[in-house]
């Protein structure tokens, strides 16, 4: 019984670990695109997998965390982006019953959070309620569009992709 309990631990860990990685890997050679006007972070696509399974959590926040580390964001980025995303993963894995509401907890927060921290932290001059369309427009983009695309592209094969 012991085994079982280790077994499945060590698989969620690393679930979460390949989740994270592909969220760093995406993030960083796709970022161009994450800065520009219309932020459009490929790697939010990504916000769908907690449907699928509550590793994607930990996997998501620290991809996320790892990938404002290496691309030399500001601290105020790495702490309230991370929370941002942090707050949509956890939304997404309470929503994941209703698939077509799943990426609205990651638009939300990441369209709130960012750009208070790309006016206060980065001294974007565009105004918050540009920034907030901007990042809105690419967070629809990223975590509706191509999340919903990654949603029916794993679904039926996701009990064999995520199982443990």
């Amino acid at each position: 019984m012991k085994q079982t309990k280790n077994r499945k631990m060590l698989v969620y860990i690393c679930t979460a670990g390949v989740i994270g990685a592909l969220y760093t890997a995406i993030t960083v050679l796709i970022g161009p695109l994450g800065n520009a006007a219309i932020q459009c972070r490929i790697s939010e696509a990504l916000c769908v997998l907690p449907i699928f399974t509550s590793a994607a959590i930990p996997g998501l926040t620290v991809g996320c965390l790892i990938s404002n580390l290496i691309t030399g964001c500001l601290w105020q980025d790495v702490l309230f982006g991370t929370l941002a995303t942090l707050i949509g993963a956890l939304g997404a894995r309470l929503l994941r019953r209703l698939p077509y509401l799943t990426p609205l907890p990651t638009v939300v927060a990441n369209t709130v959070i960012v750009p208070l921290v790309l006016a206060y932290a980065y001294g974007a001059e565009e105004g918050i309620p540009l920034l907030m369309l901007t990042v809105g427009v690419g967070e629809i983009i990223s975590a509706y569009v191509l999340g919903l695309a990654l949603y029916f592209a794993l679904r039926r094969n996701a009990t064999y992709i995520f199982r443990y």
